[in-house]
């Protein structure tokens, strides 16, 4: 069960939960791993629609890298997502928003 108040989102890859978060760690490899400036201005991509398919891959390696998963990037890109493109772009969007809101 993710805890939103530690940053914490499910997804499920070749059928199994990972609970993926951005460390701070996590979100300085991102932004190197994207070339972009700064973390707002990936946050204002994603607010924008204007994110790519890499840019969801990259957030949710981050992601499931800061949260202890064994998953890596090169087996990402070749796994089965729950939902699909659009299960795995909500969960890189709500790991931007957990990232930096607190939940109500």
């Amino acid at each position: 069960m993710p805890n939103p108040w530690r940053g914490e989102v499910c997804i499920v890859i070749n059928g199994e939960e990972h609970c993926a978060k951005l460390t701070l760690g996590a979100l300085a490899e991102l932004e190197e791993s994207l070339h972009e400036q700064s973390l707002m201005a990936l946050v204002e991509r994603f607010e924008s629609n204007r994110f790519s398919s890499r840019d969801v891959l990259a957030l949710l390696a981050a992601g499931l890298k800061g949260g202890g998963s064994p998953v890596t990037g090169d087996q990402l890109s070749h796994a089965d997502i729950a939902g699909g493109p659009m299960a795995a772009a909500r969960v890189a969007a709500e790991l931007l928003a957990r990232a930096f809101v607190v939940p109500e």
